[in-house]
């Protein structure tokens, strides 16, 4: 039995009020505890951001340009992102289980490349993701898709049951055929996702109104890297992403494809953290590869 305290409490600083802080994700204040840590996990609560790193394309296109050994080319980056985005194979067969980072898991799934991609359905349940200390749960949406429907339902169990155990749930916007791709596609696909509960968003930028996309978003936007292209200009899109109202990127193909991908992420991470501009961040990146060539 513990011994009372005969030392008068008297250390209650009633002068001072509790305080109360805004969690710092627009749209997220009113997420319970656990739901907020986990958000606090993926983007860096002094910046605001994050820098994903998606390796998850092997779901529908296999061993893909950059994927073939993810040991030897991703294990190197992990390092220098905030969030590893990935699917639950390659993370029981290669990612250590010591790593810290967070990983938002890749749960929807069904049709490969040859088929048609929106046929998608629920592949990973909310028991395995727990087991998997998943700290954000990523589904497809085909917004104008031939199974549009499907995987705006998908999306919403999904909300549904993660809710339930404290895990988010990222909606990734793909573009449906008989879309256009321009912000007017990308208000009305992140805004239905927004509406019916994923409590974050990825998407892709567009060079003309983007800020109209994160403006009319009442959730936190990421932005997919997309296509590999010429690297200055990835970093100019993420740049501008930023300036527009994004909350990070989370870049594949324009990373690990890069010649060098070591100095890319780091590149990257300037942008996105310490608000870079592409030609400093550049020159970053040709400063790190070059060290990396004479090493």
């Amino acid at each position: 039995m513990a011994e009372i305290d005969e030392k008068r409490a008297n250390l209650f600083y009633s002068e001072i009020p509790q305080q109360a802080d805004l969690f710092f994700l627009k749209g997220c204040n009113s997420l319970d505890w656990g739901m907020k840590n986990r958000l606090a996990r993926i983007f860096n609560s002094s910046t605001g951001r994050t820098v994903m790193l998606a390796f998850d394309h092997g779901y529908f296109q296999g061993p893909t340009s950059g994927l073939e050994r993810i040991d030897l080319s991703i294990l190197p980056l992990i390092s220098y992102a905030d969030s590893i985005m990935l699917t639950r194979g390659i993370l029981r067969t290669i990612i250590p289980a010591s790593t810290t980072k967070s990983v938002v898991l890749r749960v929807s799934g069904g049709s490969s490349i040859l088929k048609e991609l929106s046929n998608e359905g629920l592949v990973v349940d909310i028991e395995e993701a727990i087991r998997l200390n998943a700290c954000a749960l990523a589904v497809q949406v085909f917004i104008g898709g031939e199974y549009e429907k499907e995987t705006v339902l998908n999306m919403t169990k999904l909300v549904d049951v993660g809710t339930r155990y404290g895990i988010p749930t990222l909606a990734v916007t793909a573009v449906g055929r008989e879309m256009q791709r321009d912000a007017r596609y990308f208000r009305l696909a992140c805004r239905i996702c927004a509406e019916l509960g994923a409590h974050f968003i990825k998407t892709y930028y567009v060079e003309e109104d983007f800020e109209t996309v994160t403006a009319s978003c009442p959730v936190p936007i990421v932005i997919a890297g997309g296509k590999k292209i010429p690297e200055f200009e990835a970093l100019k899109m993420a740049y501008r992403a930023i300036q527009e109202g994004a909350a990070g990127v989370d870049m594949g193909r324009n990373i690990f494809q890069s010649n060098y991908p070591e100095a890319m992420i780091q590149a990257v991470r300037a942008v996105v953290h310490q608000n870079e501009t592409p030609e400093k961040a550049y020159a970053l990146y040709q400063e790190l590869a070059a060290t990396r060539t004479k090493a």
